[in-house]
């Protein structure tokens, strides 16, 4: 993968045990790392400081998001690879591009933020819910039909989408002794998110949707609603018509199947709403 000092780098690697074949010392620069791993190990060492992640193997494996922030001119050396293939996802932003970030951004979040941002290799890691995953399979495989300027935008959106779910959770869990009710609340969100995405093909009614997240129907739906400015349900069909875009963009699947995965019966509805979402047809998308 090749970086630059100077704009957002979302990328991916796959079937590889290795991210170089430098095994000497590397020099990078002040930045924001953040990697998926999906699967596989990965050792390495920052100015002296031994870190190590492991993902399992594809028959056990744990996914795990590590966030690090290099907030100088470092020293980089990987060690103690592993015969597992690597799946992976990186995000890094350069350090010019988080201080214009920090720079209109005030409150408990952004103090939390500079916090760890103002600190030489801070880190942070936590085991991600089904939508981060979702996201890293996305980079991992994104749609064939995106070429250029479209895929590096579509690589991106999805990088940021990344970033600000774990920079939440990370951010929760240090102003968690607080017990801010905002955040607790948006944390709390964030599960039933993660139940939707993991349970997407299955019948989901709101009962069953308030019950997984411990509160009546009519709060989780205002809360919902108020964090993510989409009723639940809208979300619902959302997600349902993006799996069946990419379902027709990368697999080529007939569009009464891709309807099915929508949860519409009739492949007329499904290829209006497909319309109204994406400015184009079923038929227009798939390989």
């Amino acid at each position: 993968m090749q970086y630059t000092p100077h704009e957002l780098f979302v990328g991916a690697l796959e079937n590889v045990t290795n991210c170089t074949d430098d095994i000497g010392e590397q020099e990078i620069w002040p930045k924001f790392m953040l990697m998926v791993f999906l699967q596989g190990a990965q050792g390495f060492v920052i100015d002296g400081r031994p870190f190590r992640l492991d993902a399992g193997r594809e028959d056990a494996c744990s996914p795990v998001v590590f966030m690090l922030n290099v907030a100088r001119h470092s020293k980089l050396r990987f060690f103690d690879e592993s015969d597992v293939p690597l799946r992976k996802v990186m995000i890094s932003a350069p350090l010019p591009w988080l201080t214009r970030l920090f720079e209109t951004q005030d409150g408990i979040s952004a103090s939390a933020l500079r916090r760890f941002f103002g600190e030489h290799l801070a880190h942070f890691s936590f085991e991600p819910g089904q939508n981060i995953i979702q996201l890293a399979h996305k980079i991992m495989n994104p749609p064939s039909i995106l070429e250029g300027e479209l895929s590096s935008l579509y690589l991106k959106a999805q990088g940021l989408d990344i970033m600000w779910q774990s920079c939440l959770t990370m951010v929760a869990e240090q102003e968690e002794h607080q017990h801010s009710p905002s955040l607790m609340s948006l944390r709390c969100c964030e599960r039933v998110r993660d139940f939707i995405m993991a349970n997407l093909t299955s019948e989901l009614t709101i009962d069953l949707i308030a019950k997984e997240a411990g509160s009546s129907t009519s709060t989780v739906q205002r809360r919902f609603k108020e964090h993510f400015g989409i009723t639940i349900f809208d979300f619902i069909r959302q997600k349902r018509l993006e799996a069946a875009r990419t379902a027709l963009a990368n697999d080529g699947v007939p569009v009464s199947h891709a309807a099915h995965l929508a949860g519409y019966n009739n492949v007329s509805s499904f290829t209006t709403a497909f319309r109204k979402a994406y400015g184009v047809t079923p038929k227009r998308v798939r390989v």
